[in-house]
């Protein structure tokens, strides 16, 4: 018999979004309404979640969001804050990004951040490497990447390094991985 409070299990849901988000997903809820000027349902919406969702997620009910698609908006979203933070993208332009990534249905590799190559547009590496970091994000925590990445390292060793590169490691480290093994 289960004998852990709800509080407990809320504190358990928020270390695992620490470990899965790099914080719970209370308090990034919290600064992306105040950064971007939302309240929860239009972040809901933005998201591609249900109001009693994110609700849940950020009260450590729930601890995990399932969808990648949300996943890759999230980290769309997490760019755009710092943005307006740094004052870089006025109030008008994150309004009009938002709406671009609510329409976004998970295929952000083709959204804005595309480089044009012979007529046709190309995600840019940073692009790429975030989709490949929110996927792999979705699937499962830093460590739990790094011990997938372990058990791989003698049989595979270069599916090792892609998931403690891709998986548990820093953005930047992981452009530069991805532009080193470019043709």
């Amino acid at each position: 018999m289960d004998t852990s409070s709800p509080q407990d299990a809320a504190v358990r849901a928020r270390e695992q979004q620490r470990s899965w988000y790099g914080e719970p997903l209370g308090d990034l809820f919290r600064r992306l309404i105040g950064d971007l000027g939302l309240n929860q349902a239009r972040l809901a919406s933005v998201l591609g979640l249900s109001a009693p969702m994110l609700s849940q997620l950020m009260s450590g009910q729930r601890a995990k969001i399932g969808n990648p698609a949300v996943v890759q908006r999230l980290q769309l979203l997490r760019e755009l804050s710092a943005q307006v933070a740094e004052g870089a993208v006025t109030a008008v332009e994150a309004a009009a990004r938002m709406e671009e990534i609510r329409e976004a249905a998970g295929s952000a590799l083709l959204g804005s951040a595309t480089q044009s190559t012979g007529g046709r547009a190309v995600p840019s590496p940073r692009r790429v490497v975030r989709e490949i970091q929110s996927l792999l994000r979705s699937l499962g925590s830093a460590d739990e990447l790094l011990s997938a990445a372990g058990a791989l390292a003698d049989s595979h060793p270069q599916l090792a390094e892609f998931l403690r590169v891709y998986g548990a490691g820093r953005t930047d480290d992981a452009v530069a991985h991805f532009e080193a093994h470019q043709d």
